[in-house]
């Protein structure tokens, strides 16, 4: 992620002229019937959201739910928050059993399972219309124990790796690494080549969002995860730590203990800054480049997910919207009206975030007209197309093909199986980040960093599984 927010801010007009498209307009169609809907009239719908890492998504965002909100006679209201208070802000709402009544969150909303109501209803008038959401999407917020649609994801990031193009052709790899193993041979090189690169592979090991999901990503291409398919805890498994004992190599071979503080602004100021050569991340770090006229920018490329030693190729969706109503909320009705509408907007919401939003629903993004039984083909391929011709000035101009097939080879937070409030309460504790950061930097051994992130995980799925949350606990590791 970036401190794009902070910095090459486009204006509202530049943002229109370069979509090509009437964004404030587009997405605001005739109300859509949700059962029990209730009326509008002289209502207000308050809503949580991030600050987006690229600032024209939320000059497209405000006006249009605005907009929206007034064709109905509602007055809508989105108050941003950074992405370190989404859920700080969230556990403070629960607790006053006040606040607003939408709330956005990113990673998983299923810590939140209990405090928030079924939206069903919503999502299967969005199928109606657009045909199903991704799998990947359905997985992180849907609970099939509970049987809960608990939040409704209107897009999701890929999370390629981004590296410089020049110091890789440096070093004989110029389409950048390919797998795990690559990381670790590559790192002594480009330090010969680049002494003032001290962090030559920018992955980090901090309490935060980005190494959330890069740690995950190499526990899963090493074969290794939190749970099973049916909410058994696995964790404790030599490939978890064959992870860890990797994870140790990697950093010796390539970063400083700088990675354990960075947040998610630190890996995008570093690639942007020649600090390092290589970083597991969305596609905002070159946008921020683009915005700022960095140089560097035309040396950023992508790489797919890497591969593990058995060939596994995975990587964790960067962010995941899941917006949930809160059931202290009284508009509940309006609110799963407001994200039906939301996921309509789809095509325009991927435009006004330069491609760093893809679809839930690719449905959704089809072209008017489209019937419901060919929208989803449609959809993706307007995002393929998309892709490999970048609206947004990339050079080259198919810079972001990666992308038109992240669905492939990106998963969901809880893989194997699905997000539930153990998984969501494990990421937003940091158990898998703090166990890598430990082995790796030798703070205790990768057996000692595995069997205590194994009993903190134990005891988060136990805590759940009585509160009849969870499944599981038979298979148990």
């Amino acid at each position: 992620m970036d401190d794009a927010k902070t910095k090459g801010r486009i204006s509202r007009r530049d943002l229109l002229k370069a979509a090509g498209v009437g964004v404030l307009a587009a997405g605001i169609g005739p109300a859509v019937v949700i059962p029990g809907r209730a009326r509008a009239a002289n209502k207000t719908l308050k809503i949580v959201q991030w600050s987006h890492f690229v600032p024209s998504y939320d000059k497209w965002f405000d006006p249009w739910a605005k907009s929206w909100g007034a064709s109905r006679g509602v007055d809508v209201v989105v108050d941003h928050v950074s992405i370190g208070d989404v859920v700080p802000r969230a556990t403070a709402e629960v607790a006053a059993q006040a606040g607003h009544d939408v709330h956005m969150f990113l990673g998983l909303a299923s810590a939140f399972e209990e405090h928030v109501i079924d939206l069903s209803d919503a999502v299967r008038t969005i199928e109606k219309k657009h045909g199903p959401q991704l799998g990947l999407a359905k997985r992180s917020t849907y609970n099939p124990f509970t049987r809960k649609q608990f939040a409704l994801s209107d897009m999701w990031v890929a999370d390629p790796g981004d590296y410089l193009k020049s110091v890789w052709t440096e070093i004989g790899m110029p389409g950048g690494p390919s797998t795990w193993e690559d990381l670790v041979k590559a790192a002594p090189e480009i330090k010969k080549k680049h002494p003032e690169m001290q962090i030559p592979i920018g992955i980090g090991l901090s309490q935060e969002l980005d190494s959330n999901m890069a740690a995950r990503g190499m526990l899963w291409c090493f074969g290794g995860s939190i749970q099973d398919k049916e909410g058994n805890v696995v964790l404790n498994s030599p490939e978890t730590l064959h992870a860890l004992e990797y994870a140790k190599r990697l950093f010796s071979a390539g970063m400083t203990r700088a990675v354990l503080s960075w947040t998610p602004a630190s890996n995008n100021q570093a690639l942007n800054a020649r600090e390092t050569a290589y970083i597991l991340n969305s596609i905002s770090a070159y946008r921020s480049a683009q915005d700022n006229k960095l140089p560097v920018a035309d040396d950023i490329f992508f790489t797919p997910a890497l591969k593990g030693p058995t060939g596994i190729q995975l990587a964790s969706e960067h962010v995941m919207s899941g917006y949930v109503v809160w059931k202290f909320s009284k508009n509940q009705d309006l609110a799963k009206e407001f994200l039906v509408a939301l996921v309509d907007a789809s095509r325009d919401s991927a435009l006004a975030s330069k491609l760093y939003n893809l679809p839930s629903f690719y449905g959704a993004a089809a072209d008017p007209g489209v019937p419901a039984a060919k929208r989803p083909k449609a959809g993706s391929d307007w995002v393929a197309g998309q892709c490999k011709s970048d609206p947004f000035g990339s050079k080259p101009a198919d810079k972001l093909t990666v992308l038109a097939a992240a669905d492939q080879w990106s998963t969901n937070i809880g893989y194997p199986g699905f997000a539930n409030p153990a998984e969501g309460e494990i990421f937003d504790t940091f158990v898998v980040t703090d166990m890598f950061a430990k082995a790796a930097t030798g703070a205790l051994s990768p057996k000692e960093a595995l069997a205590e992130a194994d009993t903190r995980a134990k005891q988060i799925f136990n805590k759940w599984r009585k509160k009849g949350f969870v499944g599981g606990g038979s298979k148990d590791r």
